[in-house]
């Protein structure tokens, strides 16, 4: 399969957009680990994890992480 760059989602960018050190972060890291970023909160099948993954996202980000943490990675790559 063909590697697919995901559209950063609104509520995504928002929530970035929202903390300094987030966007940071953010604007610092390769395509594709935001890529992955985008793919792990877009990947969760309800409304509720999706809203979950979007907080720890901010969180993990805040702290340094610079790609989501025990995961298996884009599925779409």
């Amino acid at each position: 399969m063909p590697n697919k760059l995901h559209k950063l989602p609104e509520d995504l960018r928002k929530t970035i957009a929202s903390d300094k050190a987030v966007l940071e972060l953010w604007e610092d890291i390769t395509p594709l680990a935001r890529n992955e970023w985008i793919c792990w909160v877009i990947s969760g099948k309800k409304s509720e994890t999706r809203i979950i993954r979007i907080k720890k996202a901010l969180s993990k980000m805040r702290g340094g992480m610079r790609r989501p943490c025990c995961w298996a990675g884009c599925s779409h790559r």
